[in-house]
């Protein structure tokens, strides 16, 4: 019997998220409203869509449990009002004494259906002097999240997870039909490296390529890059956000990720050295 391949409408929300936590959830609550009311029926918030900053005590003080979390607690309301599926790109965590950045899936009865806590931590000096160590407030997670969605199977990375190109791989192999990499890739790193990364990553990877980013100024001095993307298997930008706050919206056709693997086989073929 042939598969029948489906076709949605995928929305990614560009932020300029500041140290307010409630404004930032107005504003994404607003946003999905929006993109719900264009079709929408799978919605993606940026990486730290509730909260920017670099301050560690307020990281500190600001994260909570899943259940207490404002940001989560109003999210799983919408997906549920709406009919929606919602992925939070990502939120401070707190779990035991430890703290995590994660990205949750919510279905459209408002339950989290997934998580994913961010394995690979930015630790970096860049070039122009910046700096950056998310170790100083995260616990780096251990295990890769693919989920079930009504149209395919869903992986869930955040940010610096692009660099690392063989769990985008493990992800595909292991069925993904679409991956999300939710940001907020420093102004300096986007202009050289953000496009090509995630293009790269759809190519090798014969999946679509969800990728909501921040933009903008932020606490403490940082600056994002946006450039909000939606990529077909092909590597072909498919919707781009070229505004400081605003949403795109594409319709997905599922049946591209068999054409492209069939077509370019690299996945069945590849071998373990």
């Amino acid at each position: 019997m042939l598969k029948k391949y489906k076709k949605f409408k995928v929305a990614c929300i560009q932020m300029n998220s500041q140290a307010n936590i409630y404004d930032n959830i107005l504003f994404a609550k607003n946003k999905i409203i929006y993109a719900s009311k264009k079709g929408a029926k799978l919605v993606l918030l940026p990486e730290n869509c509730f909260l920017m900053t670099t301050n560690k005590k307020q990281v500190q003080e600001l994260s909570s449990i899943e259940e207490q979390h404002p940001g989560i607690n109003e999210m799983k309301r919408i997906a549920k009002n709406l009919g929606i599926w919602i992925v939070i790109g990502s939120v401070n965590i707190r779990d035991k004494k430890k703290i995590f950045n994660r990205s949750l899936l919510i279905d459209n009865q408002g339950r989290i259906k997934g998580r994913y806590n961010k394995i690979h931590l930015f630790s970096a000096k860049l070039p122009n002097k910046e700096s950056y160590d998310e170790t100083r407030y995260f616990t780096p997670g251990k295990k890769f999240c693919l989920l079930n969605l009504p149209w395919g199977k869903i992986g869930l990375t955040i940010c610096y997870d692009l660099r690392f190109p063989n769990l985008y791989r493990k992800l595909a192999r292991k069925g993904a039909d679409f991956i999300t990499v939710p940001s907020a890739f420093t102004k300096f790193t986007g202009g050289m490296h953000w496009h090509t990364l995630l293009k790269a990553r759809a190519i090798e990877t014969g999946c679509f390529i969800f990728a909501p980013a921040q933009f903008g100024n932020h606490p403490g001095k940082k600056q994002t890059y946006g450039h909000t993307l939606i990529i077909d298997p092909w590597g072909k930008i498919i919707n781009e956000c070229n505004k400081k706050k605003s949403v795109i919206i594409s319709e997905i056709n599922t049946k591209k990720v068999p054409m492209m693997r069939t077509s370019i086989p690299s996945l069945k073929l590849e071998k373990k050295f």
